[in-house]
């Protein structure tokens, strides 16, 4: 069956961004040539300026597709963990892993702010994962699991600390080190988001009264 030039297009496209994702990881983006790209796809430079405005162009694409595939790792990381919470701290540790490896390490987290500027790094951050963590916290706090927090906000300031856990595993002397202390901090806030479980009627809990201002601890002309 022969091949239509919507297909010849979408294999020279596939072709040069395998090519240049495996460059870009292996070198970072400074350090390819667009001519070696597309020898490496196998194409003309004529087919890489066709299809991308220049190798930025093409750099940007390469990004998207791994911002994709994360997103659907962690997607699948929510979907597994039982309950919202559950799944966006699975979800968390899952998207944390990736950011050791050294293709998300040197494409996304140290390039793409470098290459395509801060804003529009974050614009596609937003874009792939921003809709999923809105869709995890309107359902955690739909049954009752969070407190009542305007929820678009609250997922800005999420994926904002999340980016920044990032950046600090990809700059780390100590990658594993430090991924391990953000998840525990972020791991801690997002635990604070938690609805406190209200104790049964007629437990002795319920029936404990409400300490006063100051009691069981200093005042703060004591210290």
């Amino acid at each position: 069956m022969r091949r239509t030039q919507q297909d010849r297009s979408a294999g020279t496209k596939a072709a040069l961004v395998a090519a240049a994702r495996e460059l870009f990881a292996a070198r970072g983006y400074q350090a390819v040539p667009a001519d070696e790209i597309t020898r490496a796809a196998g194409v003309t430079r004529g087919a890489l300026y066709h299809h991308y405005a220049d190798k930025q162009g093409l750099f940007r694409a390469v990004v998207e597709e791994l911002e994709r595939e994360l997103t659907e790792e962690v997607r699948a990381a929510f979907a597994a963990g039982g309950d919202p919470l559950a799944g966006m701290l699975q979800g968390l540790g899952v998207f944390l892993d990736a950011c050791l490896r050294e293709e998300v390490r040197r494409i996304s987290l140290t390039d793409a702010p470098a290459v395509l500027g801060w804003d529009v790094w974050r614009e596609i951050e937003a874009e792939y994962g921003l809709g999923l963590i809105v869709t995890v916290l309107e359902q955690a706090r739909a049954d009752g699991l969070i407190v009542e927090l305007p929820v678009r906000a609250l997922a800005q300031l999420v994926l904002s600390a999340v980016m920044e856990a990032a950046r600090m595993i990809a700059a780390a002397d100590d990658p594993a080190r430090t991924r391990a202390e953000v998840q525990q901090v972020l791991g801690g806030w997002l635990a604070s988001l938690l609805r406190s479980p209200q104790p049964p009627a007629g437990s002795s809990a319920a029936a404990l009264p409400t300490p006063s201002p100051g009691t069981g601890r200093r005042s703060a002309g004591s210290r």
